[in-house]
C-alpha cells in the first residue's frame, strides 16, 4: 500500500541489524531485477540512506562503557523508517 514492494521488504528489515548482510541482498536484486529497475534503485536508495543501527550502537556505546542508551535505540529505529519512506517518495518522484 505505501509502494514498497515485496521484494525490498527483507532489504528494509536487514539493513538496521547488518551491513554486509544487506549489501549481499543488494547484489541480489541486481542480479535479478537489474540495477536500473523500479526495485534495484529503491533497494539502492535504502541500502545508502539507512545505517546499520544496532552494530553502530553497540560499537559506540560498548567503547564508553555506557550501559544505558536512553532513547538512541528508539531514535535510530525512527530514522530507520524515515530512510525507508523517504526513499520511497524520492525514487517515486524520479522514477
Amino acid at each position: 500500500r505505501v509502494g514498497l514492494p515485496k521484494e525490498v521488504v527483507p532489504m528494509a528489515l536487514l539493513r538496521p541489524i547488518s551491513g554486509s548482510g544487506s549489501v549481499a541482498l543488494l547484489a541480489d536484486m541486481f542480479e535479478a531485477y537489474g540495477p536500473d529497475s523500479y526495485i534495484g534503485m529503491l533497494a539502492s536508495v535504502i541500502c545508502c540512506s539507512s545505517e546499520t543501527t544496532f552494530y553502530t550502537a553497540a560499537v559506540y556505546f560498548g567503547s564508553c562503557n555506557i550501559k544505558n542508551t536512553r532513547h538512541t535505540i528508539t531514535a535510530a529505529i525512527c530514522s530507520d523508517i524515515a530512510a525507508v519512506v523517504f526513499s520511497i517518495l524520492f525514487v517515486n518522484l524520479i522514477f
